[in-house]
């Protein structure tokens, strides 16, 4: 995708010019990303990147799609799906490990000895299914017009209301876990449960151990609830 079509990553990309050599790689979060404490969804989140904003990253897993980030005094771990890094006036995700973007390999040390949660949470994410990006060209794409455009942009639905953000807060439901990280923007598989909510275009769930509201046609995740 074109950064001429992003809006607001356009002026945060092109004003960041990436080290064609370096230790670390800067990177922009393409939306309000989570910091996790290690490198999977089951992890706790100890802090968020808000979206457009730069972070730093020390070094990615060889064998998927999580980074080790630092923003600000938080250091953890982030999906690279939605770390965004300027590749010939594109943005381009992370994940894609552009050739002229050095990315250091880094490995997991289970010093707290959570793996063993981390493979149970990656074993029912694997029957679940997987989040998705909502727009052609992957999870950048998809998250363009959701993320740091603002919501739920061009969309025809009413922002969630505050009552419906209190039911969800008042009425929490058993977390599920699934591939891939937490976003606005991001489709929830047809196969995991939502539940109702007063207002009706809406239905929400606790997915990788947020809650979140969905729309409830599309099963878009309209809103992360922090």
């Amino acid at each position: 995708m074109k950064i001429a079509q992003t809006g607001m990553i356009t002026a945060l990309l092109l004003s960041t010019a990436l080290p064609a050599f370096a230790q670390s790689t800067d990177a922009i979060a393409a939306t309000d990303l989570n910091i996790r404490s290690g490198p999977g969804p089951q992890f706790t989140v100890v802090g968020v990147i808000p979206g457009g904003a730069e972070t730093m990253v020390e070094g990615c897993l060889d064998t998927s799609s999580w980074c080790q980030v630092k923003f600000g005094e938080v250091t953890g771990w982030s999906s690279s799906d939605y770390l965004a890094v300027n590749v010939d006036e594109q943005a381009m995700a992370l994940t894609t490990r552009p050739a002229s973007v050095e990315v250091n390999s880094v490995t997991y040390e289970d010093v707290d000895g959570t793996m063993k949660n981390q493979t149970q949470g990656a074993a029912v994410g694997a029957t679940l299914g997987v989040l998705t990006g909502v727009a052609v060209g992957g999870p950048i794409g998809g998250i363009i017009a959701g993320g740091i455009l603002g919501g739920a942009a061009g969309s025809a639905v009413a922002e969630p209301e505050e009552k419906t953000i209190t039911y969800v807060t008042t009425n929490p439901v058993e977390t599920v876990y699934v591939d891939g990280e937490v976003v606005v923007g991001a489709g929830v598989p047809t196969t995991v449960q939502t539940y109702e909510l007063p207002q009706k275009e809406y239905r929400y769930l606790n997915l990788n151990g947020q809650p979140v509201i969905v729309d409830a046609e599309t099963n878009t995740i309209v809103r992360v609830i922090r």
